[in-house]
């Protein structure tokens, strides 16, 4: 037989649209071309292949080898097409029994001695495997990450060899088995932050609502500490949401996820980050810090200190949950559902409304300062919060706040009356109508509240989702004028002056 079809995955995004490698040999002077939009890393596949071929015992055909990596416009990377394109070389030249391969996708890089070597995006490329009723052959080393899919059915493997020993029913690979997840992360305790009361009620708020949150205030008023503890009172993620995180980061190459297993992700990139990396990119997208932070927390620390045309870029992906990166030759989608918090300080010596210690900065550089944020992104910041310097003797006292673990309780109370609010069989227009109604006295204090502090559309609708999550967290049934009072309180950048 001079053609085989093996099948394998390419990566885009987070999905692993399938490829198929044809394979075919004929007769003329010997030549090994690889056709279907490959990259650089995959043309040099052939090299890789020769010499993995010839050290596992087997001999490399001396004939006009053709390998088509198909869909052709689709493009292809990375070394991830070695081990399809070995064994479609086997089966052709009639090595192996072609139709053993039929029932297996497989991916993974070879060394020059027929050894696989890891490869990134094995998680997706084990889920749409499951889909497609295929089995997964790879690398011993991403057996562990694809096998979080409990639908999968995973075959590590060390070595070629391995592979054809299983082909030819020799030696059959071992089935990886699901990983276990049952690891829970450890996170510094909300009880440390002293005082700060309005700020801690506002975090509690924003873990119960999923809102952005932006503290402002002096220098060490532990803006960083109450960020910090926010995925301590979050509740632990769901199997499908710890799913999508593990293959974004699989994607990404980033360490293996494993022990990181319902664990929400907290993102802390520096204030000198480019746009590219908060939002993803590259020759070939790569996801960004926005995408790593998918279903927790990424935690921007100075925010004005960031370039404002790289803030510009969090609009888009803070409505939407996703983000597009756009390349030449490539067109990815990445999920991007995170929470925003956000700190800064008043000024830009830090020490505006500090009564120990004097400001020097006039009031155009404060304001200079403030406009760094633009507007329409202060609007998508569902809370912003003054952090002012702790009174006399908050910080020495003994008194401790509430632990994370009491906090974690209400706040999963209040998403249970969220989620049991939602169902039903009201249409979504019906059901959010009688989520945020109003009495008409509070709609008409709403209003005054919106004309006086000059809000946007936006805005009002900020306000009352936070006023909603506000009586979830009170326990009741409809929005009342205290809940709408504090939501309006917890957006101080929006008061004029």
């Amino acid at each position: 037989m001079s053609l085989a079809i093996v099948y394998t995955r390419a990566r885009q995004g987070v999905d692993a649209p399938l490829v198929t490698v044809e394979t075919h040999l004929s007769g003329g002077l010997p030549r090994f071309a690889i056709v279907g939009l490959p990259e650089a890393a995959v043309k040099e596949a052939r090299d890789r292949v020769r010499s993995a071929i010839i050290n596992a015992h087997f001999s490399f055909p001396q004939s006009r080898i053709t390998v088509n990596l198909a869909p052709a416009d689709l493009p292809k990377d990375g070394g991830r097409f070695d081990l399809p394109i070995a064994l479609g070389i086997l089966a052709a030249s009639e090595q192996i029994d072609a139709r053993a391969l039929a029932h297996y996708e497989f991916i993974g890089e070879l060394a020059l001695g027929g050894e696989l070597r890891a490869v990134s995006g094995a998680l997706p490329a084990a889920i749409h495997c499951a889909r497609a009723d295929r089995a997964l052959i790879l690398p011993d080393s991403n057996a562990e990450e694809a096998a979080l899919s409990r639908h999968s059915r995973v075959y590590p493997a060390g070595h070629l060899l391995q592979i054809t020993a299983h082909l030819f029913d020799r030696q059959r690979l071992e089935r990886q088995a699901p990983s276990a997840a049952c690891h829970r992360a450890s996170y510094p305790d909300l009880r440390d932050v002293r005082g700060q009361l309005q700020a801690r009620r506002a975090l509690e708020i924003a873990a119960a609502g999923s809102h952005n949150l932006l503290m402002y205030g002096p220098p060490g008023t532990g803006k960083t500490m109450l960020a910090r503890r926010l995925p301590g009172i979050l509740p632990p993620l769901s199997e499908e949401e710890a799913l999508e995180v593990a293959a974004v980061w699989s994607v990404a190459s980033a360490e293996p996820f494993d022990r990181r297993w319902q664990e929400r992700p907290f993102r802390a990139p520096h204030h000198s980050a480019s746009a590219p990396a908060l939002v993803g990119g590259g020759s070939c997208p790569s996801p960004g810090e926005i995408s790593l932070a998918h279903c927790g927390v990424l935690f921007l620390d100075e925010l004005p200190e960031y370039p404002r045309q790289v803030l510009e870029v969090l609009r888009e992906p803070l409505e939407t949950g996703e983000i597009t990166v756009s390349r030449a030759r490539h067109k990815v989608h990445f999920p991007a559902r995170f929470q925003l918090i956000a700190a800064m300080n008043p000024c830009p010596c830090g020490y505006f409304g500090d009564s120990a210690r004097s400001c020097r900065c006039s009031p155009d550089q404060r304001r200079r300062y403030r406009d760094r944020i633009s507007g329409p992104l202060l609007d998508r910041i569902d809370m912003h919060v003054p952090m002012p310097p702790l009174k006399r003797g908050e910080l020495t006292g003994e008194d401790e706040g509430e632990s994370s673990s009491a906090v974690r309780a209400r706040v999963a109370a209040a998403r249970a009356r969220r989620q049991a609010r939602g169902g039903g069989e009201a249409t979504a227009a019906v059901q959010r109508q009688a989520q945020y109604a109003l009495h008409r006295p509070d709609q008409r204090f709403l209003e005054d509240a919106l004309q006086q502090l000059q809000l946007s559309a936006r805005a009002y609708q900020r306000i009352l989702k936070v006023a909603r999550t506000i009586a979830d967290l009170d326990a009741q049934e409809h929005i009342q004028r205290t809940h709408l009072a504090e939501a309006i309180g917890l957006r101080g950048l929006d008061r004029p002056g």
